[in-house]
């Protein structure tokens, strides 16, 4: 097979319903019961944190980013990170991640929040939130909810509810 090049861009709005078919395809129907998908729920995914994995014109990849508060403290929800399974382990996630996490840092965001895979997610610099600093809209297993601090402090001041930033009607 032929190596074909990968590509990482920002996600364009003509590029949704391909990622909602990667999400369809990737993690099906009980996506949408998950506490994550709360959280996102009637909130569109930022456009400068968010980025699709192209190979050729196909995309193979996507990671989403919405805005959340984190009690007091603005903070990010990550997800999904979704790699089309014939396109798995060559590393499109990861590149997907550390463009996400990069434009995140550049753009002065102080916190990243997901629920993840704890092994895989350490790499960028996830770990398990403290046991009662956050709570979330719904049940999740305690060691895949995962916090990455952006910036020095953050942890020791965010503690509270998650709550989803639904833009104003």
């Amino acid at each position: 097979m032929t190596d074909l090049k990968l590509t990482i861009r920002r996600e364009l709005p003509a590029d949704a319903e391909a990622v909602e078919k990667l999400h369809e395809r990737a993690f099906g129907p009980g996506r949408f019961s998950r506490t994550a998908f709360r959280l996102r729920e009637g909130v569109p995914p930022l456009a400068d944190l968010s980025f699709t994995a192209l190979v050729g014109t196909l995309i193979v990849g996507s990671v989403r980013v919405s805005p959340v508060m984190a009690g007091e403290e603005p903070a990010l929800v990550l997800g999904p990170l979704t790699v089309d399974p014939a396109f798995e382990n060559r590393g499109i996630g990861a590149a997907l991640m550390n463009a996400s996490l990069d434009a995140a840092r550049k753009a002065g965001h102080s916190l990243v929040l997901l629920v993840g895979d704890a092994p895989y997610y350490a790499r960028f610099g996830f770990a398990p939130v403290p046991p009662g600093q956050f709570t979330l809209p719904g049940p999740v297993d305690p060691r895949r909810f995962l916090a990455c601090p952006l910036q020095d402090g953050v942890m020791e001041r965010a503690r509270g509810p998650v709550t989803a930033l639904r833009p104003a009607r």
